[in-house]
């Protein structure tokens, strides 16, 4: 199960060879636009890349973005017809991003980030616990943008407990304090520092956070993840880092996704959290070398493996 702020992501492509008259801004003349996954829904189109099934979890509007996104879901073999709740008083998020000679030149959101109401946080719950009878592990992707609360949190985290059900959470630093007691969490180095409450710059600085954080919140494990310098994981038995396996970085969009997906879908077949990591970090390694959001495959994830050098 996969619940969080699902996101529809618009690229419009094309170059720019003038600057407006009307202000000093370039002028993009576009030739195509595409349509992607993001935030939740980003990480489902993950999850069902690498063979498993999700049930995606989240709140859209009543809107063309809302349809637009629904399609993307369909193309990409996720359902959306069971977890989706749609909110009339609600926009859907969608972000464009204008792309110019493969450089992004400007992001436009259109967003509500405030609270659920009160009658779509109680149909978000009916679907929540619908799917977790069947739930082999549940994710939560929190964008921020109001589906992943203190309420749901409150009611989520302890049913998971209770039903014995491994969940990984890809975090907003707001939330932090409320994610008591998740199998594993995975905050980028600047959340994992604002959440620890003071900068990671040394070595020693990594540890006191992860094991801090891991502490804190009597969490199984806490995976941060550093960009090039790869991930570092802190459990019980002590600290693993695993080195980057990225040959080329490209845009790091997405890639927390990717990761939380795969740690997640690895959880779900019963392997031990080393290897989730081990998996996560290649795949990761895979989708940074494209742009925008992108799905690393189980058939993309066989061959990084088996690109491993011997010995």
């Amino acid at each position: 199960m996969v619940i969080g702020d699902v996101i529809l992501d618009r690229y419009l492509w094309g170059v720019a060879t003038r600057v407006s008259p009307e202000a000093p801004v370039l002028v993009v003349d576009v030739e195509r636009e595409e349509l992607r996954l993001g935030g939740a829904a980003n990480v489902a189109q993950n999850v069902r890349a690498l063979g498993a099934i999700p049930v995606l979890i989240g709140v859209v509007g009543l809107d063309p973005a809302a349809r637009s996104l629904k399609q993307e879901l369909f193309a990409r073999e996720v359902d959306s017809d069971g977890g989706i709740v749609s909110d009339e008083g609600r926009r859907t998020t969608l972000k464009t991003r204008i792309i110019a000679h493969h450089q992004q030149v400007l992001r436009a959101d259109e967003e509500t980030r405030e609270a659920l109401a009160p009658e779509t946080v109680e149909e978000l719950w009916r679907r929540v616990e619908r799917a977790l009878p069947e739930a082999d592990a549940v994710l939560v992707s929190d964008y921020g943008k109001g589906v992943v609360s203190t309420a749901l949190l409150d009611r989520l985290l302890p049913e998971l407990t209770r039903r014995r059900i491994p969940s990984a959470v890809d975090p907003k630093e707001e939330h932090f304090g409320r994610y008591r007691g998740v199998s594993v969490i995975t905050p980028n180095l600047a959340e994992a520092a604002q959440a620890w409450g003071r900068r990671i710059r040394t070595a020693d600085d990594l540890m006191e956070a992860g094991f801090g954080l891991r502490q804190k919140l009597e969490a199984g494990a806490v995976l941060i993840t550093r960009g090039e310098e790869g991930m570092s994981l802190f459990t019980a038995d002590g600290h693993t880092h695993f080195p980057t396996r990225a040959r080329r970085v490209f845009d790091v969009t997405g890639a927390g996704d990717t990761v939380v997906a795969t740690i997640a879908v690895a959880l779900a077949a019963r392997a031990p959290l080393p290897e989730a990591c081990v998996l996560a970090n290649h795949a990761a390694g895979l989708v940074v070398a494209e742009l925008g959001t992108a799905a690393a495959s189980a058939a993309m994830l066989v061959d990084s493996l088996e690109d491993l050098p011997v010995g």
